[in-house]
Protein backbone atom coordinates (compact mmCIF):
# COMPACT_ATOMS: atom_id res chain seq x y z
CA UNK A 1 0.00 0.00 0.00
CA UNK A 2 1.80 3.56 -1.17
CA UNK A 3 -0.94 5.85 0.40
CA UNK A 4 -1.46 4.86 4.01
CA UNK A 5 -4.02 8.00 4.63
CA UNK A 6 -5.86 7.59 1.44
CA UNK A 7 -6.68 4.12 2.67
CA UNK A 8 -7.66 5.35 5.60
CA UNK A 9 -9.95 7.83 5.13
CA UNK A 10 -11.35 5.64 2.01
CA UNK A 11 -12.12 2.50 4.58
CA UNK A 12 -14.34 5.61 6.50
CA UNK A 13 -15.80 6.94 3.50
CA UNK A 14 -16.78 3.66 2.30
CA UNK A 15 -18.15 2.08 5.74
CA UNK A 16 -20.31 5.53 6.04
CA UNK A 17 -22.13 4.71 2.38
CA UNK A 18 -22.74 1.63 4.02
CA UNK A 19 -24.17 2.58 7.28
CA UNK A 20 -21.79 0.60 9.32
CA UNK A 21 -20.75 1.81 13.00
CA UNK A 22 -17.44 0.97 12.95
CA UNK A 23 -14.22 0.41 10.48
CA UNK A 24 -10.99 -1.67 10.82
CA UNK A 25 -7.78 0.01 9.61
CA UNK A 26 -4.09 -1.27 10.00
CA UNK A 27 -2.33 0.85 12.66
CA UNK A 28 0.41 3.64 12.56
CA UNK A 29 1.41 6.64 14.42
CA UNK A 30 0.46 9.04 12.02
CA UNK A 31 -3.28 7.48 10.97
CA UNK A 32 -3.45 7.61 14.95
CA UNK A 33 -2.95 11.52 14.78
CA UNK A 34 -5.41 12.16 12.07
CA UNK A 35 -7.50 10.22 14.26
CA UNK A 36 -6.70 12.58 16.94
CA UNK A 37 -7.91 15.31 14.66
CA UNK A 38 -10.99 14.01 13.73
CA UNK A 39 -12.09 12.67 17.29
CA UNK A 40 -11.04 16.15 18.43
CA UNK A 41 -13.09 18.15 15.95
CA UNK A 42 -16.06 15.66 16.93
CA UNK A 43 -16.24 14.46 12.64
CA UNK A 44 -16.12 10.57 14.75
CA UNK A 45 -17.01 9.19 18.15
CA UNK A 46 -13.21 7.94 19.03
CA UNK A 47 -11.23 4.79 18.04
CA UNK A 48 -9.20 2.70 20.32
CA UNK A 49 -6.30 -0.22 19.20
CA UNK A 50 -6.48 -3.74 19.27
CA UNK A 51 -5.12 -6.52 16.93
CA UNK A 52 -6.49 -8.62 14.53
CA UNK A 53 -6.55 -12.70 14.08
CA UNK A 54 -3.15 -12.63 13.15
CA UNK A 55 -2.18 -10.64 15.74
CA UNK A 56 -1.71 -7.41 13.45
CA UNK A 57 -1.80 -3.77 15.30
CA UNK A 58 -5.24 -2.32 13.82
CA UNK A 59 -7.37 0.92 15.04
CA UNK A 60 -10.98 0.36 15.36
CA UNK A 61 -12.57 3.91 14.48
CA UNK A 62 -16.31 4.72 15.76
CA UNK A 63 -18.05 6.48 13.24
CA UNK A 64 -20.23 9.50 13.67
CA UNK A 65 -24.09 9.47 12.58
CA UNK A 66 -26.63 12.51 13.51
CA UNK A 67 -30.15 11.59 13.08
CA UNK A 68 -28.84 8.56 10.74
CA UNK A 69 -26.76 10.90 8.04
CA UNK A 70 -22.93 10.50 8.43
CA UNK A 71 -20.95 13.45 10.30
CA UNK A 72 -18.76 13.40 7.90
CA UNK A 73 -20.19 15.02 4.26
CA UNK A 74 -17.09 14.92 2.54
CA UNK A 75 -13.65 13.79 2.59
CA UNK A 76 -10.56 14.43 0.32
CA UNK A 77 -6.85 13.33 0.25
CA UNK A 78 -4.82 16.77 -0.75
CA UNK A 79 -1.40 15.43 -0.64
CA UNK A 80 -0.97 12.76 -2.40
CA UNK A 81 2.47 10.68 -2.90
CA UNK A 82 2.93 11.56 -6.10
CA UNK A 83 1.80 15.06 -5.32
CA UNK A 84 2.73 16.81 -2.14
CA UNK A 85 1.40 20.24 -0.64
CA UNK A 86 3.60 22.13 1.61
CA UNK A 87 1.44 25.44 2.09
CA UNK A 88 2.69 28.42 4.54
CA UNK A 89 0.59 29.49 7.56
CA UNK A 90 -0.64 32.51 5.46
CA UNK A 91 -1.66 30.02 2.96
CA UNK A 92 -3.34 27.07 4.97
CA UNK A 93 -7.36 26.76 3.51
CA UNK A 94 -9.97 27.09 5.74
CA UNK A 95 -12.87 24.49 4.30
CA UNK A 96 -16.27 25.76 3.62
CA UNK A 97 -15.78 29.26 5.10
CA UNK A 98 -14.49 27.50 8.20
CA UNK A 99 -17.48 24.96 8.42
CA UNK A 100 -15.14 21.89 7.21
CA UNK A 101 -11.44 21.65 8.88
CA UNK A 102 -8.12 20.72 7.13
CA UNK A 103 -5.72 18.29 8.39
CA UNK A 104 -2.00 19.76 8.93
CA UNK A 105 0.97 17.71 9.43
CA UNK A 106 3.81 20.48 10.80
CA UNK A 107 6.90 20.36 12.64
CA UNK A 108 4.69 20.51 15.75
CA UNK A 109 2.45 17.18 15.10
CA UNK A 110 -0.38 16.79 13.35
CA UNK A 111 -3.22 19.57 14.18
CA UNK A 112 -6.28 21.06 12.35
CA UNK A 113 -5.77 24.18 10.03
CA UNK A 114 -7.13 27.09 13.19
CA UNK A 115 -4.70 25.12 15.80
CA UNK A 116 -1.97 25.39 13.08
CA UNK A 117 -3.12 29.16 12.30
CA UNK A 118 -2.83 29.74 16.31
CA UNK A 119 0.41 28.33 16.46
CA UNK A 120 1.33 30.06 13.35
CA UNK A 121 2.84 27.09 11.87
CA UNK A 122 2.54 25.72 8.39
CA UNK A 123 3.35 22.02 6.76
CA UNK A 124 1.77 19.35 4.78
CA UNK A 125 -1.82 19.39 4.31
CA UNK A 126 -3.17 16.09 4.72
CA UNK A 127 -6.93 15.96 3.70
CA UNK A 128 -9.95 18.00 3.93
CA UNK A 129 -12.95 17.28 5.81
CA UNK A 130 -16.63 18.53 5.84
Amino acid sequence: MNDPIGDMLTRIRNAQMRGKSTVTTPASKMRARVLDVLADEGYIRGYEASSDRQGHPTIEISLKYYEGVPVIREVKRVSKPGRRVYLGVKDVPSVRQGLGVSIVSTSRGVMSDANARAANVGGEVLCTVF
